[in-house]
């Protein structure tokens, strides 16, 4: 009897085992996965420079203003940028692929094409590739998340024949109407995407926070929705709170 229950409890284990080994680790939705980069909502004032000479990159730098807002439609969620003056891109959409465990950049050049980027974040840096079969080459855009107020994006080629990435430009943002070392988490918080937040929005008398204009949408269009959510993960949170002595 007990030969044939301890292996009862081995086959459960193994079956257990087996199960999560193929399900894997338990996947994020898009909203949690894409909270890693929350500090890009917003405006930022950005300078762009090409590789080169001294004299080549003062010749060629741009500025442009690049704008990123968060979106939802049902349980979906992403985030889409805008260029304003862009040098190479017009707008395009930031999205989480569960299903790959990856992030995909999908971007319209100003010469009205659409690209798409696909790649992981590590340690605050989001590094994506595309193969162009046309030019024979694969195209990396590497993203750094520097600073709450401070990004870098840069763009590098490696033709087919080449064993390494030759950069072509790089361009470093910094946020609008905030002060560079300037990092308060005490403030509001959005009551859709949970991050920092400074726009006002009221329901039935009652005054919450957003972060952008998508957020703003979205709870104007569900604000039932997310003032329960908010109201659970606020009470759990004072639940898990240690008791002052």
């Amino acid at each position: 009897m007990k030969r044939l229950l301890g292996l009862t409890v081995l086959m459960t284990l193994i079956a257990v085992q087996t199960a999560t080994t193929a399900d894997g680790p338990a996947k994020r939705t898009p909203k949690e996965a894409l909270q890693a980069f929350h500090d890009l909502i917003g405006s930022w004032r950005a300078t762009g420079t090409p590789e080169g000479s001294k004299a080549q990159k003062q010749k060629g730098y741009w500025q442009e203003t690049i704008s990123w807002e968060w979106q939802f439609k049902g349980n979906d969620a992403w985030l889409t940028v805008a260029f304003e003056k862009g040098k190479y891109f017009v707008d395009g959409e930031l999205r989480y692929v569960a299903d790959k465990d990856h992030y995909q950049l999908k971007l319209q050049t100003t010469e009205k094409e659409t690209i798409a980027f696909e790649g992981k974040l590590k340690e605050h840096v989001l590094t994506l590739e595309r193969s162009d079969e046309k030019k024979k080459e694969t195209q990396r855009m590497v993203i750094s998340l520097l600073h709450n107020n401070r990004y870098l994006y840069h763009y590098e080629v490696k033709p087919e024949d080449r064993g390494s990435f030759t950069r072509v430009y790089q361009v470093g943002a910094t946020k609008e109407g905030v002060a560079f070392a300037n990092k308060d988490d005490s403030g509001p918080e959005c009551i859709v995407s949970g991050g920092p937040a400074a726009m006002r929005v009221t329901y039935k008398g009652q005054t919450y926070y957003v972060c952008c204009g998508g957020c703003r949408s979205e709870f104007n269009a569900n604000p039932e929705k997310y003032i329960k959510e908010y109201e659970e993960a606020k009470a759990k949170k004072d639940k898990e709170k240690p008791k002052s002595k």
